[in-house]
């Protein structure tokens, strides 16, 4: 399992955009449309790989998105604690921007441990979870097999970090979760590669899913 976790790191650098700074929210105003983006396990600061999902909205649509991203440690050591650093600062931006901008819809997304963290977020059901219009996980560790919302190929195997109910499926119309046989995190698996591809196999999907959920 180290040993697993040590290429993961690698591969997911190797596979990330050059290192990003934080994105953050609008300094002032409300926009139509927010997108909150939590990165996968060892991705530098920022929105990680599937920020160009996010990018992809932002070009595709005709509203004004804004964006930003969860500020968690994202670490393979000590990964209960990062994961619950993560899900308290999504929260914390759910709740802030919900509060902030009562009419903006809002989007989550997050890749790897990220999408943990987005799937357990939306279970806790906290401040702004109904202004939540659109979600999109991608090779969630936390995978529970046979969910309406599942959009890849492993509907029959669970994650390696499963949750312990159907908690998600009360927001299944606003899901679109990624996870193929085979994934070595979100399947129990043994393809790394399968883990590390969604982006260039269902990023355009995504985007096409997003982008129907808050009206185009």
């Amino acid at each position: 399992m180290v040993l697993t976790f040590l290429l993961l790191a690698l591969s997911l650098s190797a596979l990330a955009a050059p290192p990003s700074t934080l994105v953050t929210g609008p300094s002032s105003g409300c926009s139509a449309i927010h997108v909150i983006t939590a990165r996968a396990s060892t991705e530098a600061p920022g929105e990680g790989t599937i920020g160009a999902v996010v990018s992809a909205v932002v070009q595709g649509s005709s509203q004004n998105v804004s964006r930003e991203s969860v500020n968690y440690p994202a670490t393979l050591t000590n990964y209960d604690s990062s994961e619950g650093l993560g899900v308290t600062d999504m929260r914390n931006k759910l709740a802030a921007q919900a509060r902030s901008c009562p009419s903006t819809k809002i989007v989550l997304m997050g890749y790897s441990q990220g999408a943990q963290v987005t799937g357990d977020t939306m279970v806790a059901n906290g401040a702004g979870v109904n202004q939540v219009a659109a979600v999109i996980l991608m090779g969630d560790p936390a995978h529970v097999a046979g969910e309406s919302f599942q959009k890849g190929t492993a509907n029959n195997r669970n994650g390696i970090f499963l949750r312990s109910d159907h908690g998600l499926e009360q927001f299944s119309a606003k899901i679109a979760s990624f996870c193929d046989a085979g994934d070595e995190f979100c399947a129990s698996g043994t393809s790394l590669a399968v883990h590390l591809g969604y982006v260039q196999e269902y990023g355009s999907q995504a985007a096409a899913f997003v982008l129907g959920r808050i009206g185009g």
